[in-house]
């Protein structure tokens, strides 16, 4: 099969790490969801290899790394290099945070996306310009 769908309700409940790469088939990289309870403490830690891309789903989280202290809400992005030691917590004291977490090794792919309907080569070109 070439795509799946699921929802982070369906891989998991309750609060800790929702397996997403194993359901959904995923092989380029690693992908999991966290959901963090209010006020949890996260661990520091780092990675041998790995490089790691946090997306803030829900809340807000609070991002320790390299001597800094930062809170990120909802939308936010952090990006951490694999052996860059850091933690990620739960900044709130009142509602869960909810964390999308993206690793890999290996580099950029260049772009290498086609469209499969040359009728839209226009629209696409013009879309987020």
């Amino acid at each position: 099969m070439g795509y799946s769908i699921s929802h982070l309700d369906e891989l998991g409940e309750g609060y800790g790490f929702r397996k997403v790469r194993v359901p959904l088939g995923v092989t380029a990289f690693g992908v999991n969801g966290v959901v963090m309870p209010p006020g949890f403490v996260g661990f520091l830690h780092y990675h041998d290899e790995q490089d790691e891309l946090y997306f803030v789903h829900r809340g807000t989280a609070r991002i320790e790394v390299d001597g800094e202290d930062r809170q990120v809400s909802a939308g936010g992005l952090i990006h951490v290099e694999a052996t860059t030691p850091r933690r990620i917590s739960n900044a709130s004291d009142t509602d869960d945070l909810v964390l999308l977490v993206v690793g890999g090794k290996g580099g950029y792919i260049e772009r290498d996306g086609h469209l499969v309907d040359p009728d839209d080569a226009e629209r696409r070109a013009s879309f987020g310009r």
